[in-house]
């Protein structure tokens, strides 16, 4: 892409965050899920899975590493951003105290899926339901500086978003050849094993309080670098696991309509992150990318293999890559994607965006 083409994008992807960011009012957030919303939980456990070392958070405001699995920011310090609030802190953080916990918290842990089994090759990592029961943890503390009744009504009020899924698949089911859980299911069985399992969780945040949660499915599973390099011959994104995301993708909007619809009011809102990576993924030069296959930071075809280390292969321009890393977009791509979060058509979100979403709670 032309410098000039460069300029005129990235001049409207400003106009679009000028846009929204004032619109929208301060609340509290919660983040549930793996690596792609993880902002260092795993930097306070002994497991494989962190990402505390550099080139880690080599464009973050300290340029050092901070736990996240990006070169700077993650979508939810991007959603923070955008809706008026300072970074939400990772519940393990000793810094998580007092007035802090008003804004809320980060329960994510690289590695885990919706699954129990899914990770356990990082050893120690927090697991989805053990994620739900520090929420419930968190809310007695906070009880503790506000009282019961206005806990209930700032968690209530509040932002949540979980991301869970492609570790069931990358980490569990596609590990190995003949892995365990693809020997008990068929791909659409497994599918639909999944889909029910997700919905004992979302349930569950219900239960918990959780009254506006963004829900993401999966991204373009074959598409990325790792995948590349493991499964690709020809740079063509790896079949098998596109097929898991185009299974999985529809019937978590299937599940998460019948869940609204049973409780009766929109709870849940479906990200369809397989489309918003799609397009990047696809048409890289649109978005102001070089590339799409090869990773910033890495080593081996496509730069997919292994960690991404200081003795890596690291790309001197993050802003022209769509993945930092084998698995994790990069900051800008993050960016385009909260942008798809906050304005996307139903395409994206469904059954609003997360501006739709703003409006309608400034209302009430």
């Amino acid at each position: 892409m032309e410098s000039s083409s460069v300029l005129v994008f990235s001049l409207i992807v400003g106009l679009v965050m000028g846009i929204v960011a004032p619109q929208a009012e301060a609340r509290a957030f919660f983040v549930f899920g793996d690596s792609l919303v993880d902002s260092g939980n795993n930097d306070y456990l002994v497991t494989t899975a962190r990402a505390d070392s550099p080139p880690y958070g080599i464009d973050y405001p300290t340029h050092r590493p901070t736990g996240r699995f990006s070169n700077g920011l993650n979508i939810p310090d991007i959603i923070s951003e955008y809706i008026g609030m300072e970074a939400t802190l990772p519940y393990l953080s000793p810094e998580l105290t007092g007035e802090r916990l008003l804004i809320g918290a980060n329960f994510a842990s690289a590695g885990i899926g919706i699954l129990n089994d899914t990770g356990i090759q990082f050893l120690n990592i927090i697991r989805i339901f053990k994620q739900l029961e520090y929420f419930q943890q968190y809310q007695q503390r906070l009880s503790g500086l506000i009282g019961p009744a206005q806990t209930q009504q700032l968690v209530n009020q509040a932002l949540v978003l979980i991301t869970l899924g492609g570790n069931d698949f990358v980490n569990n089911y596609y590990l190995v050849p003949f892995s365990a859980r693809s020997r008990q299911f068929s791909l659409p069985d497994y599918v639909r094993y999944l889909i029910s399992e997700y919905r004992k969780v979302l349930t569950r945040l219900y239960e918990l309080g959780a009254r506006r949660v963004l829900v993401t499915g999966t991204g373009p599973m074959g598409c990325v670098p790792a995948e590349l390099a493991m499964r690709s011959t020809n740079g063509e994104c790896a079949v098998e696991l596109q097929r898991a995301a185009r299974l999985f993708n529809p019937q978590l909007i299937q599940m998460i309509r019948g869940l609204n619809s049973q409780i009766g009011a929109d709870i849940f809102i479906a990200v369809n992150a397989v489309e918003m990576q799609r397009d990047f993924i696809k048409d890289p030069q649109q978005y102001g990318f070089v590339t799409s296959k090869i990773a910033c930071c890495g080593q081996g075809p496509y730069n997919g293999l292994g960690l991404c280390t200081i003795v890596s292969n690291l790309c001197p321009d993050r802003d022209v890559y769509a993945f930092w890393d084998a698995f994790h977009p990069s900051e800008r791509a993050n960016r385009i994607i909260v942008r798809q979060i906050f304005t996307g058509t139903t395409e994206y979100m469904y059954p609003m965006n997360l501006s739709t979403i703003m409006a309608l709670d400034s209302r009430t």
